[in-house]
């Protein structure tokens, strides 16, 4: 089981980050069984909650904040619903304030050439924080960030299984868990690990007074 985060960035991007893998390694109906089907009972009655009536209502609650078409499909009393679905996410002070909000922010968004642009939920919260609007408008910019974050599928899954049979190969395929894991966290976000300094962490490892083995000093350092 691969497990990723999905969140919004300080920059107003989606992110995805792959934490880590869950090693099933009985494979039998019956541990099939006894590892998926009370988790899959839990996800079952959690979706049911969520992705009922209310929940139909909140994908198009979410669809107003569409900015394609000049906001075309903005709607203040659809929007101002969601303070009340993610009502753990507000306080009474922002609904009691979220529809002028809300008006203030259309009238806003459809002067300003900035966001023009926007052809996406994802553009707007790009340009939103770009133009610190995001903190003039913090209520709107909290719906955009759950509307980011709702999707539960994801290619980034399919990249992770792709990534385990490049690293897990015949000459691999008895490495354990731990090390299979730590190697494709460093494959998959490869990115990430680029703009770490080497010798930082090795001055780091070699700060460690309980290693298995002393870490060689740079030639260069004095």
């Amino acid at each position: 089981m691969a497990v990723i985060v999905r969140f919004v960035n300080n920059k107003g991007k989606v992110m995805e980050r792959f934490l880590g893998l869950q090693h099933v390694k009985e494979t039998s109906s019956d541990a099939l069984k006894k590892s998926f089907i009370q988790m899959l009972d839990a996800i079952n009655t959690e979706m049911n909650h969520r992705f009922n009536e209310v929940s139909t209502e909140l994908l198009v609650c979410f669809s107003c904040l569409d900015p394609r078409d000049s906001f075309s499909k903005f709607d203040v009393t659809k929007l101002a619903q969601l303070a009340e679905i993610y009502d753990a996410d507000f306080s009474n002070a922002d609904r009691a304030t979220i529809k002028d909000q809300l008006a203030t922010f259309i009238i806003h968004v459809r002067r300003v050439d900035d966001f023009i642009t926007c052809h996406d939920i994802e553009s707007l919260a790009v340009k939103l924080v770009e133009t610190e609007r995001h903190m003039v408008f913090p209520s709107v910019y909290r719906f955009i960030e759950l509307a980011l974050l709702l999707p539960v599928a994801t290619t980034s899954v399919e990249r992770v299984f792709s990534a385990m049979n490049i690293i897990n190969t015949d000459l691999c395929n008895k490495i354990a868990d731990e090390w299979l894991n730590d190697l494709m966290i460093c494959y998959i976000e490869k990115e990430i690990f680029k703009g770490l300094d080497d010798k930082r962490i090795m001055k780091r490892f070699q700060a460690i007074k309980n290693r298995r083995m002393n870490l060689p000093r740079s030639p260069h350092r004095s």
